[in-house]
Parts: C-alpha cells; structure tokens; sequence
C-alpha cells in the first residue's frame, strides 16, 4: 500500500504513523495506560506537514555512536541513535520524521543495515525508514499487538536476545512493554555501551534511573518486572548508557548506577 504523505495518519502526542486504511477517531497507542491523550484531544498531521517545519539534527556520542532528532521537538520528542559498526549500521529507535538530506548523511557514513526499535512508543515512521534503506526492522514478537504500521520489512523475533553482528545484540528486558528491550554494545565505548528504552529510564541528574511502567501517568512497575529488567542486565558489560531524550547520556560509571538504581527501587517492596 501506498501512503499519500498529505495523510493525515501520524499521531501528534505520540508520533506513531498508522499505516491501515481506517485511521481511529482516538490513537490507540495513546489511550493505553501508558501514555495519554493530547491536552488538545486526538490531533493528526501529515508527513507533508511535518516537512514545512521540521529537520533532523544529528550529535556524535562516541566515535561510533550518533544520535538523532527532530527538531523543533515533535510528539514525545524522543531521539534515535545510529550506532556505526564494520558489518553494517545498526538505528536503535526510530523518529516520526525523515528527509533526502538525512538520508544522504546516514549513507555517507555506510547506511543502515537494520533497524530496531525498543517499544510501542518510538515505532513512529519505521516503514519509511526501513524503505530508504531497504532494511529489516526488527521488534519482539510480545509487542506484535501494538503495529500500526505493517509491513514486509518488519520481523519478529522471540527470546531473550537477538544478535546482530560485530558482538551487538538485542536485549529483551521486558518492563514497560512485555517485548521492550535494550540494545548491547559491548564492544563501544570505554567498557561497554547499552543503548536504552524506557525500561530503565535515566533521570535528569543522571545520578538515578527508574523504572517505570507508566511514566507520564507515574504508574511504577511492579517488583517481579524490576527483578526481570535487573537479571537480562546485570551479566552484560557496560559502563556507558544512552537514553531517548537529551539528558539521558551517562559517559562512564552507568553500571553503577544501574545496581544502586535497582536496589533502591526493590526496597520499598
């Protein structure tokens, strides 16, 4: 099928294009206890839209990590990382929005080989990624439920991990959605790198992450999902951690954190 980019079918709150012929009146990604509704009530726009005003920025993290984001700020303004490697690139997450000038720049460093995306939330304009590319999007099959946007470019996979190449794997942890994952860089970095979602979401004084699984509606996980994210993470080396928003980039000392960050959490239970 053929998506007219004057289609009103891309979600203002969350940035999540439906890609079926009938559009719901409410985004049913929003409505899910997970996330919400706009103040405004269900607004749609248009790729064409997004294209009058919005471009795509780019910040290299390490010497083989960039990440990427709209701007002005669109949706959950959420950001994606491009993770360069020598047996091809791999986009963690993805944004609602992509143009001939981004495209010409990811192919200048190699391009992309897959894609794959944490959760629901960031699934955003995956098929118009995976089609400039020609490259399979990778999601856990325990999201399934949550595509809007079919298509043959997408497969799923069941497990605890996927690996790539080059060492990198998809990490399934659960949490806030049941296939919400992670993805492992061990050879990136200091000592490792681990790409997030909003499993384990780093906070603005980045002394702290929690793990959540409402966070706009504050509804927290319950422990037996907060001892599954701590036993997929804690045998993986790592001492960097990037998140989906600007403030989520810990440098080096990540791992700590992280165990201090769960054992808090598990004392209130």
């Amino acid at each position: 099928m053929i998506i007219s980019p004057s289609a009103k079918n891309i979600c203002s709150t969350c940035g999540v294009r439906y890609g079926t012929s009938i559009i719901p009146t409410i985004c049913e990604i929003c409505a899910d206890d997970r996330q919400y509704l706009g103040f405004n009530g269900q607004v749609w726009t248009s790729y064409n839209e997004l294209a009058t005003k919005s471009t795509i920025r780019f910040s290299r993290l390490l010497s083989t990590v960039y990440d990427l984001r709209i701007t002005p700020a669109f949706a959950i303004a959420q950001k994606a990382h491009l993770v360069l490697s020598s047996s091809g690139n791999v986009l963690w997450d993805c944004v609602p929005f992509i143009d001939d000038q981004t495209i010409a720049f990811i192919r200048s460093l190699g391009g992309i080989s897959a894609i794959a995306i944490s959760h629901p939330h960031y699934y955003s304009l995956m098929q118009d990624w995976a089609t400039a590319f020609d490259c399979p999007i990778y999601l856990h099959a325990s999201d399934r439920e949550w595509i809007r946007d079919p298509g043959g470019y997408i497969e799923l996979w069941d497990g605890p991990a996927k690996k790539l190449w080059d060492n990198i794997s998809i990490i399934h942890v659960a949490g806030h959605f049941p296939g919400s994952t992670v993805l492992h860089l061990p050879d990136h970095g200091r000592a490792g790198c681990l790409l997030t979602g909003d499993s384990i979401y780093v906070a603005p004084s980045r002394r702290h992450m929690s793990f959540m699984y409402s966070y706009p509606n504050h509804i927290p996980l319950p422990k037996k999902d907060i001892d599954f994210i701590y036993e997929r993470v804690h045998p993986l080396p790592f001492d960097a951690m990037y998140g989906a928003f600007e403030w989520m980039n810990i440098a080096e000392g990540a791992r700590t954190i992280f165990e201090r960050s769960i054992s808090r959490h598990l004392s209130i239970y």
